[in-house]
């Protein structure tokens, strides 16, 4: 799959806040896939920091672009499970979310999600998801 048709599924399967956020998908492989969300003043908190309910809603999308590349298209899919945990805030910065899968049955895929702000190497956030393919 490539980035190209991984930003296809982020126009066509995705609700319009979730397009809203902007994302586009940089790179996609086997079993990986890397997307960037930019910053907008918009999605910050007060105090400047970019809020974590618009990075796990994009390390969640991210997810279902990973596992479409790994599948070699879009199915049918849901998240079962999500677990964040943040390091350090992200200010004024686009934040690179590389999705790895660990694993990816016929039913479920399990998924390593690092959440990176560009020009860092510094993770400012981590994720892990559980999907259920289903078809």
């Amino acid at each position: 799959m490539t980035p190209e048709e991984g930003d296809a599924i982020l126009h066509d399967y995705f609700a319009p806040w979730i397009q809203r956020l902007g994302l586009r998908v940089e790179e996609t492989g086997e079993r990986h896939a890397v997307v960037r969300l930019p910053w907008s003043d918009a999605l910050a908190r007060e105090g400047g920091g970019l809020c974590g309910q618009a990075m796990m809603a994009a390390a969640d999308t991210a997810t279902v672009i990973a596992i479409s590349s790994a599948r070699g298209g879009f199915v049918p899919m849901t998240t079962v499970q999500q677990s964040t945990t943040f390091q350090r805030p992200v200010v004024g910065a686009d934040v690179l979310i590389d999705v790895r899968i660990t694993k990816l049955g016929r039913t479920l895929a399990f998924s390593e999600v690092t959440l990176t702000p560009d020009g860092t190497s510094e993770p400012a956030a981590r994720a892990s998801t559980v999907y259920a393919i289903l078809a």
